[in-house]
């Protein structure tokens, strides 16, 4: 794997001689075994580690550990610590998400001050299979199935060649100390999933699978590059810039050959995901003013053109949920499912919602809470203003201001990661649920 590790990087020119690396090193094997393989190596390397405080002290043990194996070494090293709940909270986004915001923000940071040339991580060809059938699940493009880069501007993932069993064989047969996250063996996580219950039954239907599956990506790699440059000439002829916004042309759009690709590949790079660009896409018969947000955008439709514009956090936004959604990136990242109620077990968790189907009416909106909102807390049967649920809950000031309501109609359905309205929750009588998860 030595050999195949700086071959793979050479051949690609994935990393240069002369470059001063930053290595992210959570302390799992998969980044110990990247540690190994560049103390092999002539590259200058430093190390960065976060600690995102989500797993009390097998956290601290992470860092504790990453710090003994440094030492060592006499490697430079760059250690943070977040608290990611107060972000997530602060931001009004999953905590995945922010923890993907802290980790990148802090590498590119340490980056830029220490003047490294590029992030180098341990994604393996695992993350990659995975990955695919992530995006497959949310409904893509074929960019979405072209798996992990190994490069992407600053960011190498060298270890794309390799898959799990390779890694765990090299740091078996070099003594490779490494911590183990609890949380990979809980299979309620997506990607635990896959990885546990999925994927495996693959690999019993065909062992060749993982070879085949990565050459099935790289022909899909370039397939893509040939789409790329054919779609570019016709999002040229589509979008334009106009002041602070970009433009879309209606009947240009309508005139090309595959119009609601064209959309797809445009909308996508400010962050609307596919469901949302069905809707747009509908929408393109109707009447003006309708409007579609991803995190970071807002689309406006006029009667010719679509207007995209960058969004503020001061805006007072609305999200719909429309009856087909599966999936939502904003406000933050939203998983929606239709179950039959038969042998159906309530799920107790916070960041989860299941109500009666029948119940509810589409589209579901999410908006921010406003004074003189009220709602029937889950388990009673009067009325209680959401303000003084948030008295009782002695909820601090920036927790009010992030939080989200789902509506049906004027009505609450569920302050969304808090407390479910008792109107719509699941009874014996109900056929269908509908159950809505945070990220």
């Amino acid at each position: 794997m030595y050999d195949q590790f700086f071959s793979n990087i050479n051949q690609k020119q994935l990393i240069k001689p002369e470059q001063k690396v930053l290595l992210a090193i959570s302390g799992g094997i998969d980044s110990m075994v990247l540690l190994h393989l560049f103390e092999r190596s002539e590259f200058e390397y430093g190390i960065a580690h976060c600690n995102f405080r989500l797993r009390g002290d097998e956290s601290d043990g992470d860092e504790a550990f990453v710090h003994e194996q440094v030492e060592q070494h006499g490697t430079a090293a760059h250690f943070e610590t977040f608290d990611t709940k107060e972000y997530a909270a602060l931001k009004g986004i999953s905590i995945e998400m922010a923890a993907r915001e802290l980790r990148y923000g802090f590498f590119e940071r340490i980056r830029k001050e220490y003047e490294y040339d590029c992030i180098v991580t341990a994604h393996h060809q695992d993350d990659l299979i995975e990955t695919f059938f992530l995006n497959l699940s949310r409904k893509t493009g074929i960019r979405g199935l072209t798996g992990i880069k190994e490069k992407k501007g600053k960011l190498i993932r060298p270890l794309l060649f390799a898959s799990r069993e390779d890694i765990e064989k090299y740091a078996a047969e070099n003594y490779i100390s490494y911590r183990e996250d609890s949380t990979n063996n809980e299979v309620v996580y997506q990607r635990n999933f896959l990885r546990h219950k999925i994927l495996p039954l693959f690999s019993e239907l065909n062992p060749a699978f993982k070879k085949n599956f990565i050459a099935s990506v790289d022909n899909l790699k370039a397939a893509y590059d040939v789409y790329e440059d054919a779609i570019g000439n016709e999002i040229h002829n589509v979008l334009s810039e106009e002041k602070e916004q970009s433009v879309i042309s209606i009947p240009v759009l309508q005139n090309s050959q595959h119009p609601k690709t064209v959309l797809l590949e445009i909308l996508s790079g400010y962050g609307f995901n596919a469901g949302t660009v069905d809707s747009v896409f509908q929408s393109l018969e109707t009447h003006s003013g309708k409007q579609f947000f991803s995190k970071t955008h807002r689309l406006v439709k006029d009667r010719d053109a679509l207007f995209i514009q960058e969004h503020t956090d001061a805006e007072d936004r609305v999200y719909y949920i429309e009856e087909d959604d599966m999936e939502l990136f904003a406000p933050f990242d939203i998983s929606i499912e239709r179950l039959n109620a038969k042998g159906f077990s309530i799920i107790k968790e916070a960041n989860t919602a299941c109500v009666d189907l029948e119940k509810v009416q589409f589209p579901l909106l999410m908006r921010k809470w406003k004074q003189g909102d009220y709602f029937q807390p889950l388990g009673m049967t009067g009325f209680k203003k959401v303000s003084d649920f948030f008295i009782d809950r002695k909820m601090p000031l920036h927790e009010k201001e992030n939080t989200w309501l789902l509506c049906s109609g004027k009505n609450i359905v569920w302050i969304m990661g808090q407390r479910l309205d008792n109107r719509f929750k699941v009874t014996p009588s109900t056929k269908q649920v509908l159950k809505i998860e945070i990220g």
